[in-house]
């Protein structure tokens, strides 16, 4: 079963999507310590000496620490250091109780971390659930509410109620965009782990179509058709010939991996001649050759499904045209194609009448080149006119 730890590459989404989080919260958290110096000495004055150190490490310190693991570092190392800054915002204000002296602080601003409970609370929806992070939210809201109105002087405060709720919903927008952020890197991740499963059943199912259509064009072309011509006819050397050739082309099949993947142009001529001189040793074959392709090299299954597909037209013409046809084989190279071309002018037929189990036509030309990758063939007959098969294959650039 394919997860999304196993998409190609390992650089999932949701991933990312933590790393990016993780350096806004750092960047974030400095950004606000800078902002809230002058801040941090008033609430000095209203504090025991020793809980601010331990506030801004507990704070900060913990939050600008998130930058440090989202560089070379797991997803689990990044969600501790996340919650470690979400539970320090909340220790620090647990502290804050029994260090307080008594003192209020005359500025509209308060306690400095009254500024920015949402930051912690965005590393909460990085470290947990969401149901759990807006747990956060509403108690780093409430507790730093209510810190500022009893540490603030008495001028500066309003209702505590609405200030709870306007901390609350003024932090709400980031922290559930948060929330959805983490959660599309996970849906991309799935998706894509569930389209890469996909793809895989699907290859595995077209390769096995393909390996199905070898074996049905192989049946036909050779196993069938020798079978037929012994029972139709005396034993002689043709017929040895052809059984033996269908054996061998079987044994390569089970052996495929000892051809060179590339045919030269010599060896790809020779090919293609042999396989029509198997089912017809007087057939005349015109071939043209380009210059440039001299030295080229042609994909070893190109040339062997090219000659299989023509070698099935000739069979077909030899059954199908009538005794007085002639036939005739081109074959014209390039540097960039192959092509081939049979003809005859016998009796013809209707194309599109052609019964869909018949193999010959369906499976071992037309379907036989169109699975094979630049390939292609084409068949133009008339009932009285006669039959022309072409086909292509192209270098694929």
């Amino acid at each position: 079963m394919i997860t999304a730890s196993h998409v190609a590459g390992g650089d999932l989404a949701a991933d990312r999507v933590y790393r990016i989080m993780g350096s806004f919260i750092a960047a974030g958290y400095i950004f606000y310590l800078v902002l809230v110096l002058g801040n941090i000495r008033a609430a000095a004055t209203v504090t025991a000496a020793w809980w601010t150190p331990i506030a801004l490490l507990l704070i900060f310190g913990s939050g600008i620490s998130v930058g440090i693991f989202t560089f070379g570092t797991s997803r689990r190392s990044m969600a501790r250091a996340c919650g470690a800054a979400a539970l320090g915002y909340l220790a620090a204000c647990a502290l804050w109780i029994p260090a307080w002296n008594g003192a209020l602080i005359p500025d509209v601003r308060g306690m400095y971390f009254s500024q920015f409970n949402g930051l912690a609370s965005l590393a909460a929806a990085a470290a947990w659930r969401p149901h759990w992070a807006f747990a956060h939210l509403a108690a780093a809201a409430a507790t730093g509410s209510t810190i500022n109105h009893v540490a603030r002087s008495a001028e500066f405060n309003g209702p505590l109620l609405p200030e709870i709720a306007w901390s609350f919903g003024f932090c709400l927008l980031p922290v559930a965009a948060g929330v959805m952020a983490l959660r599309t890197g996970r849906i991309l991740d799935e998706t894509r782990a569930e389209t890469y499963a996909s793809a895989a059943s699907s290859a595995a199912v077209q390769a096995r179509s393909v390996e199905r259509g070898r074996f049905d064009a192989l049946t036909h072309d050779g196993v069938m058709s020798t079978l037929l011509s012994a029972a139709r006819q005396p034993m002689n050397s043709l017929l040895a010939l052809q059984a033996k050739s269908t054996l061998s082309k079987l044994d390569s099949m089970r052996d495929d991996g000892k051809e060179p993947d590339n045919f030269d142009t010599e060896t790809t001529i020779s090919h293609i001649r042999g396989a029509a001189n198997e089912v017809d040793g007087t057939i005349n074959i015109q071939t043209s050759i380009e210059a440039e392709a001299a030295d080229a090299n042609y994909p070893r299954d190109a040339v062997r499904t090219m000659a299989a597909a023509l070698a099935e037209a000739l069979r077909n013409s030899n059954k199908h045209a009538g005794d007085l046809a002639s036939r005739s084989v081109s074959l014209h190279v390039t540097i960039d194609e192959i092509a081939a071309t049979v003809t005859d002018n016998g009796h013809g037929f209707d194309l599109e009448a052609v019964p869909a189990h018949r193999l010959g036509v369906s499976v071992s030309i037309l379907g036989r080149m169109r699975d094979l990758s630049g390939g292609g063939a084409a068949i133009k007959s008339e009932p009285g006119c006669g039959t022309r098969v072409h086909l292509t294959w192209s270098r694929m650039r």
